[in-house]
């Protein structure tokens, strides 16, 4: 019966050791847990480059500063605005469309109808099925027959701008970010606001 009992918890304890030494399991690494993070503050982890909050400062003083030009505040028809690519000048990969982005969905959500945006990135699609409809396959509202695409009154584009800087004691970046409505008859840039900022620090965070 002994010999039994200390079998049983011998093996036991090699069992105990064994998965002691694989470490642990795919759902049980360590480290600190996932955290949902309000993205308009910093968080634990943060670096030099653009950021979420950062993204959100930018987006804001834009919004609020295209609704009060003129241009659109004064406007008796809606204006129509394009999307134009972003230029990143700057050291860091980020997504640069991610601000034209926001800005429009803030716009479209806040403005109030004051702007409208046109879906060129969509053109493919529109075309397709304006065919259909005018070919018979589709049916539409007929009074919309001579209907043409909308152009674009505006053109609204921006720039990423950066300076970096190194030494024994860190590192520092400085970050330019510079939007502009451009009139799409007259090439006039009828609007621009920048906006600004300076990080220094031990940067050990990569940006992808």
């Amino acid at each position: 019966m002994r010999k039994a009992v200390s079998f049983v918890l011998g093996v036991a304890f090699l069992a105990g050791v064994v998965s002691g030494c694989s470490g642990p399991g795919p759902g049980n690494r360590p480290g600190r847990p996932v955290t949902r993070m309000d993205p308009s503050r910093p968080g634990e982890v943060a670096g030099l480059g653009i950021e979420s909050q950062d993204l959100g400062e930018v987006a804001d003083k834009m919004l609020r500063s295209i609704l009060d030009t003129p241009v659109i505040a004064e406007a008796e028809v809606a204006p129509t605005v394009v999307l134009l690519p972003v230029e990143n000048n700057t050291r860091f990969p980020v997504n640069k469309d991610i601000f034209l982005s926001l800005i429009k969905a803030r716009l479209n959500s806040e403005a109030k109808g004051k702007v409208r945006f046109l879906a060129r990135e969509e053109m493919e699609a529109i075309k397709q099925e304006r065919e259909m409809k005018r070919s018979g396959e589709y049916d539409y509202d007929p009074t919309k027959q001579a209907a043409k695409l909308r152009g674009g009154d505006y053109f609204l584009t921006g720039r990423l701008e950066g300076m970096s800087h190194r030494g024994t004691a860190g590192a520092s970046d400085y970050v330019l970010y510079t939007f502009k409505l451009i009139d799409a008859e007259t090439s006039e840039e009828v609007w621009e606001d920048y906006a600004e900022m300076k990080k220094e620090g031990l940067d050990d965070v990569v940006y992808r």
